[in-house]
């Protein structure tokens, strides 16, 4: 049943269901074995900008982003958006307009819901606003158990009431109240559902144990503009003085701290010397950290990530000959969303590493690939794996299981000898704008065929 809301005179409007199109399957064909090498500007925070996105729905104004990255959970989010009657108009290659005055329907629809996990980061705006969203299970990728408990668990403490069953119904008659909000675990997508809910709601909340990453700095600031008083940003105790009303603003998505953990482990495994532009070098001391653990060396130029061409990657053991170790962790620990990157840069670094990804237990699943392209891999259990190298890797035909097993794919195939498939490319495009020309911009020999039509 379809839930709606008036916002004008003459009753409730219905969003229309619109049917989607079969999308076109396409692949990755890659020569390896090419240094990428040149210059490369990063894209915007993909995981910053969605939850920006969903942030609009809280003021009538207009709210104008930019840098929005051009990949396809940006497009599932501003579907979503559009379903509910949020206005949205492209201004430019990555500036998107959102007015959401004419917002009719508090129930996102479930092919859409589907789509991407961050569907849910429309609860705490509509919940917000509103007073009720209806809100179906979310999508996106099957990296482990991601829950959902720590969103609901602040919904309640602000005054929410929560059934579950084929949908999850969220109401707050009265509107939600301010309150001390802690979380079970730091979760990235509750804490930013938290902070766009309290941001609308009048008084003081305090969100405890909350994440700090990136870009959930990012939103915190992009809510000043609109009116929120915020402090803490960065830190794990968020306290948020909310606003009867918030206002229209422009905001500039910051650079995706990710996408440069990416490139720059690129441009280490096939040896290549790379510039990135305009970085936020605070966001990468870890990354730079432990990427210097199996040898790839980085230099600042002001706000430029330098990657020096020719390295020998050489894995560098802990005091004591003890066998070094990646481990991933909330923020500022290395992020979980740069392990599959990391086992494949660790293939083609001298020596032993254990790599430990405790947070998603499927997220190493995807090695078995590496390991018929030829990587000495060892799986000790679902969260831990033992990379020998350097192992000389060799093309094969693999498909992509996630956004970052398929970077961690592609890294793989560029340094690899011969000719690689890489199947299932939507995945990949969800997380990385146009990657196939900015790699071959940089000197890769990749092109994007496309392969039969299938039902969405």
């Amino acid at each position: 049943m379809t839930v709606t809301l008036s916002m004008q005179a003459g009753g409730p409007l219905v969003a229309s269901r619109r049917r989607r199109r079969s999308p076109l399957m396409e692949k990755f064909v890659i020569e390896g074995g090419v240094p990428l090498s040149g210059t490369m500007v990063p894209a915007g925070n993909k995981n910053g900008a969605l939850p920006i996105l969903a942030s609009s729905v809280l003021t009538e104004d207009e709210v104008v982003v930019r840098n929005v990255p051009r990949i396809r959970d940006v497009d599932a989010m501003l579907d979503i958006l559009s379903a509910i009657g949020v206005e949205v108009n492209w201004r430019g290659p990555n500036e998107v307009a959102l007015c959401a005055a004419g917002v009719h329907e508090v129930e996102i629809e479930h092919e859409l819901a589907e789509l991407i996990r961050a569907s849910f980061l429309l609860a705490g705006p509509l919940l917000a606003r509103f007073h009720r969203a209806v809100m179906p299970p979310p999508g996106g990728d099957v990296i482990g158990r991601r829950r959902l408990d720590p969103h609901l668990d602040a919904f309640r403490a602000m005054g929410a009431v929560i059934e579950c069953g084929r949908d999850i119904v969220l109401s707050a008659p009265s509107g939600l109240r301010s309150t001390d909000v802690f979380m079970d675990e730091p979760s990235v997508m509750a804490t930013e559902n938290a902070l766009m809910a309290a941001a609308l709601t009048p008084g003081t909340t305090v969100i405890g144990n909350a994440a700090c990453e990136p870009h959930i700095q990012d939103l915190a600031r992009m809510l000043v503009k609109m009116g929120a008083d915020i402090q803490g940003i960065g830190s794990n105790v968020i306290t948020v003085s909310g606003a009867e009303r918030l206002h229209g603003c422009e905001h500039e998505v910051a650079p995706d701290h990710i996408e440069i953990g990416s490139f720059i482990a690129l441009a280490g495994v096939t040896g290549g010397e790379l510039r990135i532009k305009d970085t936020v070098p605070g966001d990468l001391r870890m990354i730079r950290l432990v990427f210097e653990r199996v040898g790839l060396r980085t230099e600042l130029d002001g706000n430029d990530l330098l990657v020096p061409g020719g390295q020998r990657l050489v894995a560098r053991a802990d005091v004591g000959e003890h066998k070094s170790k990646i481990q991933d962790g909330p923020w500022p620990a290395f992020p979980a969303d740069l392990t599959s990157i990391a086992v494949a840069l660790a293939t083609q670094a001298e020596g032993s590493i254990l790599v430990h990804e405790w947070m998603f237990e499927n997220r190493l699943i995807f090695t078995d690939k590496l390991i018929l392209m030829g990587a000495d891999i060892v799986m000790c259990d679902p969260h831990r794996a033992i990379i020998t190298g350097p192992r000389r890797l060799r093309g094969e035909r693999v498909e992509s299981p996630d956004i970052r097993a398929g970077m961690a794919m592609l890294l793989a195939a560029l340094c690899a000898e011969g000719r690689s498939e890489i199947g299932n490319i939507r995945q990949i495009d969800r997380g990385y704008e146009r990657i196939d020309e900015r790699l071959r911009d940089l000197g890769a020999r990749i092109e994007r065929v496309a392969t039969e039509p299938v039902h969405a």
